[in-house]
């Protein structure tokens, strides 16, 4: 399969070159993904997907183009580079487009050590879809569960390359599996849901079907009977589950397209504190059997760990070429791009310290609260961090969970937010983003 892409991918830089692009670079997915759907003790839906997907980048000057297709023939792709050529001429100039330089491509990186893709067979759909009973089964075997909204096993494996015209060429694959459940309790107007799900690059690694739903069930049980909580300011605990989304909103203001736009909360921030001292966010793309684990981004610079925030000062932004170019800066390396688009910079794997406390621990301090386990809907300024979400979990009275809430908003200032977080020590060491509960002090709740 390697193979076949790199071949592709050379047969698309020939073409370019052919049409009159000055430069090129090209990629070419081969992609399959099965996944079935349970509901009722029967098969709901069951669907498969396979194939290749081309894409090409022309440069004309300092103007580009891209145009993509999932027929892979010569005519097409002889079509393919005539067409970008010709969109790229008429395209508006732009200074930071632009190959990487021969001397910053990657020359070596070990694919094998990042371990990315499972060497067991793709799972028959017979499997996946005894998954998914497994999972529903053990859901509505919960006291209190009503019904069982959706079971779902799927499966996926992707190879993908890169090349262009200034030498590099290179690929990789990944595989991942995946369960979930989604349980509800109460009928009507009084229905409560709650979910659970596990997903791992390795079938081996992943927890079974029965535990997966049996959690769904237990989480939404534990909803019933959810009520709005008290309008005012109190400490909230943004559970494990969705902290990561707090920490993403950092990620997001320090990507170099914010800060290149100007439209970012975090623009004057280089160098300042962001998060309080002792906390940092790692970024590591060679961990192994995860998701985000790249040996090289697609432009073809060599991936490496650095720190996006060092003891609570923010330490760099994340950048691909054309967003380091516009800034002054050197690319760290975190370009990504699909078959019909240009390179955009992206995180892969992150890490945030995690502290001394259990969840428990954190949820006995705070004495009168909220803690988060599901949010709905969103309305973040991205210019100022102003920061307004919808969310549900369960109320704290003296450092005890009492009941289940739901129908609030959580009011707050993304920069402030941040800067009052601690930490518990639960994050998932097995995700991409690995983030612990995080409780933020001062939080406006609107409720009853």
């Amino acid at each position: 399969m390697t193979d076949r892409l790199s071949n592709l991918t050379e047969a698309l830089l020939t073409a370019a070159a052919k049409a009159g692009a000055e430069a090129a670079d090209a990629i070419a997915v081969d992609g399959t993904s099965v996944s079935v759907d349970v509901r009722g003790g029967t098969l709901e839906q069951a669907e498969r997907s396979e194939g290749i997907e081309i894409g090409l980048r022309v440069l004309v000057g300092r103007r580009q183009a891209c145009v993509s297709a999932s027929d892979i023939s010569d005519r097409t792709i002889a079509e393919m580079a005539e067409r970008a050529t010709a969109m790229a001429r008429e395209a508006p100039e732009d200074e930071s487009v632009g190959l990487a330089d021969p001397s910053q491509l990657a020359d070596a990186w070990n694919v094998a050590a990042l371990d990315l893709i499972d060497p067991a067979a793709e799972p028959a759909a017979v499997e996946l879809e005894d998954d998914a009973r497994r999972a529903e089964i053990a859901a509505l075997a919960v006291k209190g569960v009503s019904q069982c909204q959706s079971a779902s096993a799927s499966y996926s494996r992707r190879h993908v390359h890169f090349a262009a015209s200034n030498g590099f060429s290179g690929g990789y694959g990944r595989t991942g599996r995946s369960i979930s459940a989604v349980a509800i309790t109460g009928e009507g107007l009084k229905m409560e849901r709650d979910w659970a799900a596990e997903s791992r690059t390795y079938q081996s690694d992943l927890p079974g079907a029965e535990d997966i739903g049996l959690l769904a069930g237990t989480r939404a049980v534990e909803r019933a009977g959810a009520r709005k909580p008290k309008t005012g300011a109190y400490p909230v605990l943004f559970d494990e589950r969705i902290a990561a989304g707090l920490i993403g909103h950092l990620l997001a203001a320090a990507n170099g397209s914010a800060i290149m736009r100007g439209s970012s909360w975090l623009r004057d921030a280089l160098g300042a504190q962001v998060l309080p001292k002792g906390l940092s966010i790692h970024e590591n793309p060679h961990r192994p059997r995860i998701s985000g684990s790249r040996p090289f981004d697609a432009e073809g610079l060599a991936t490496a760990p650095r720190d996006i925030v060092r003891d609570g000062m923010l330490m760099g932004w994340t950048l691909d070429l054309g967003t380091a170019r516009r800034l002054g800066l050197q690319s760290t390396a975190n370009a990504t791009r699909g078959t019909s688009s240009p390179p955009s910079p992206s995180v892969s794997n992150i890490a945030l310290t995690q502290g001394d406390k259990s969840r428990e621990q954190l949820i006995a301090e705070m004495g009168t609260g909220l803690l988060v386990t599901s949010m709905i809907g969103a309305s973040i300024n991205p210019t100022t961090g102003d920061y307004s979400r919808g969310a549900s979990g369960f109320w704290i009275e003296n450092g005890q969970i009492t009941h289940a809430v739901n129908e609030c908003t959580i009011a707050g200032n993304l920069r402030d937010m941040l800067m009052r977080i601690t930490p518990a020590n639960d994050a998932r060491g097995h995700l991409s983003h690995v983030v612990p509960s995080l409780l933020v002090e001062g939080l406006t709740l609107a409720g009853e």
